[in-house]
C-alpha cells in the first residue's frame, strides 16, 4: 500500500456568503461534484481514529470554514487528538460565532490565512462581493487580541492580497496595516486575468517585489506554472470533501478519485486505482484518462505541452517532519523597537529580527524534532529557554517575557 501522508486536506465548508466573480463557488461550476455541506464533527473524528499516522490537517478550500456550526467541535476534536488544524487556503472572516475566534486560540490552529483584497471598503468590495470590510477588520483585530490574552503566538496570521488593477494602489497600504496587526503579507497573482487587469505593472513589481505580475507571464519566464505546488498534494497532503469524498488536490472541483476517507481512512484511499494512475500522469510515465480528474487541469495541461513533468524532489515523501515553533515576547516597558530571535539546536539554528508593536512581537520557526535554546534579546534585556520538542503535536508555542 503507498505511504500514507502526516497532512491532509479536509473541507470545513462548501458554503461561502461572498459572490466573488472568478470563484467557481460563486459560478456554480463547483456545485456538481462538490455540492454544498459541512463537515460534520463526528465524521472528522472518525477519519482521524482511522488514521493515526496524521498530525495536520487543512479545514479551507472552496467554502467558509466559519460558517460550519460544528467547527469548534471539529478543532477540539482534532486538540484532543494532537493533530494541528489549519485553515492556510484561505477564509473570508465576514462572520464569526461568539467564541469561535478564541477557540482558533485555545485549540491551536497553526496557520489562518486572510483573503483581503484591499485597504479600504470600497477597493475591498469590488472583489469580495457582499463583503464587509470593517467587519473583516474587526473580527481580525478580536483574533489579535483572543492571542494576546492567551499570551500566544498561534494562530499564525497572513493577509493574502490578490492584485488586481483596481487594488494595485493599495497595496502598500495594506501592507503597513498587516505589519501593524502582526500579519504576514501575501501578494497573490489572479486565476482570471480577465478581471480587473493590472494597469500600472512597474507600480505592481515594486509593491509586490514579484518580477511577475500575471500568472501567464510568470510561465513564460521561469517554463513553470505559478501553482504547480499544487500538484504534488497527491503525495503529500490529499484533499478530501466535506463529505469525505477524495479529490487529490485543493484546485479539483470537477471530479474524484473513487475513494472516500469516511468509509476507510486515509491509507485505504492513498490506494485507489485513480489516484495512482495521476500520479503516473503527473510524472509523464501515462497517457491522460477521461475519468482522471487532472486530465482536464491546466496545471496538468501545461506540463504535458512543455514535458515539464513533476520531479522526485517534488514528491519525496521521505521528509522529515517539521513543527511549527511560535515564539510570542511580550517586553513591556522595553524602549527597543525590535528583538532578536535565536533558535539553536543539534539539527540546526535559525534567527529572526522581531518588530516590537507596544513591547508585543512574534516569531515563527519550521525545526524537526529535538532539543532546542531559545534566546531572545531586545535593547538590554535578555533570556534564554530550554525546551525539548517533540514529533507531536507538530505546533509548539514558547511565551516569553522581557520585563524592563
Amino acid at each position: 500500500m503507498p505511504t500514507s501522508p502526516r497532512s491532509i486536506r479536509i473541507e470545513a465548508s462548501s458554503h461561502c456568503q461572498l459572490r466573488c466573480p472568478s470563484c467557481p463557488t460563486t459560478t456554480g461550476a463547483a456545485r456538481p461534484t462538490i455540492g454544498a455541506g459541512f463537515l460534520r464533527a463526528e465524521d472528522f473524528a472518525r477519519v482521524l481514529d482511522l488514521s493515526p499516522e496524521v498530525t495536520d490537517v487543512e479545514l479551507s478550500n472552496y467554502g467558509e470554514i466559519f460558517l460550519n456550526p460544528e467547527l469548534e467541535a471539529i478543532l477540539a476534536c482534532a486538540h484532543e487528538r494532537g493533530v494541528v488544524a489549519h485553515a492556510g487556503n484561505g477564509v473570508n472572516l465576514n462572520f464569526a460565532r461568539e467564541g469561535i475566534l478564541d477557540a482558533l486560540v485555545r485549540y491551536g490552529v497553526g496557520n489562518l490565512t486572510c483573503s483581503i483584497d484591499g485597504a479600504s471598503p470600497e477597493t475591498y468590495a469590488r472583489y469580495r462581493v457582499r463583503g464587509d470590510f470593517e467587519r473583516v477588520m474587526s473580527n481580525v483585530r478580536a483574533l489579535v487580541d483572543a492571542k494576546r490574552a492567551r499570551a500566544s503566538p498561534f494562530p499564525r496570521m497572513r493577509w493574502q492580497f490578490v492584485v488586481f488593477g483596481h487594488n494595485e494602489h493599495e497595496i502598500e497600504r495594506a501592507r503597513a496595516m498587516a505589519t501593524e496587526l502582526g500579519m504576514d503579507f501575501f501578494p497573490k497573482l489572479t486565476w482570471d486575468d480577465d478581471f480587473s487587469p493590472i494597469r500600472d505593472t512597474e507600480l505592481v513589481r515594486r509593491s509586490t517585489g514579484s518580477k511577475h505580475v500575471t500568472r501567464a507571464e510568470h510561465r513564460a519566464a521561469t517554463g513553470r506554472d505559478y501553482q504547480r505546488g499544487i500538484c504534488p498534494q497527491l503525495w503529500r497532503a490529499p484533499a478530501y470533501n466535506w463529505d469525505g469524498k477524495m479529490l487529490g488536490c485543493c484546485r479539483n472541483f470537477w471530479g474524484d478519485f473513487g475513494a472516500n476517507v469516511f468509509d476507510d481512512g486515509v491509507a485505504a484511499t492513498m490506494g485507489a486505482e485513480r489516484l495512482g494512475y495521476a500520479k503516473q500522469m503527473l510524472r509523464g510515465t501515462a497517457a491522460p484518462r477521461d475519468d482522471v480528474p487532472c486530465t482536464t487541469c491546466e496545471l496538468y495541461e501545461t506540463m504535458r505541452s512543455d514535458g515539464s513533468w513533476l520531479t522526485d524532489a517534488e514528491v519525496d515523501t521521505s521528509r522529515a517532519p517539521e513543527i511549527h515553533l511560535g515564539v510570542r515576547i511580550d517586553a513591556p516597558g522595553v524602549a527597543a523597537k525590535e528583538a532578536r530571535v535565536v533558535v539553536a539546536g543539534t539539527s540546526g539554528r535559525g534567527s529572526a529580527r522581531v518588530r516590537l508593536r507596544d513591547g508585543e512581537g512574534q516569531a515563527y520557526f519550521a525545526v524537526p524534532p529535538g532539543p532546542y535554546v531559545v534566546s531572545v534579546q531586545a535593547g538590554e534585556r535578555e533570556t534564554t529557554d530550554a525546551l525539548d520538542v517533540a514529533a507531536r503535536p507538530t505546533l509548539r508555542a514558547l511565551h516569553v517575557k522581557l520585563d524592563a
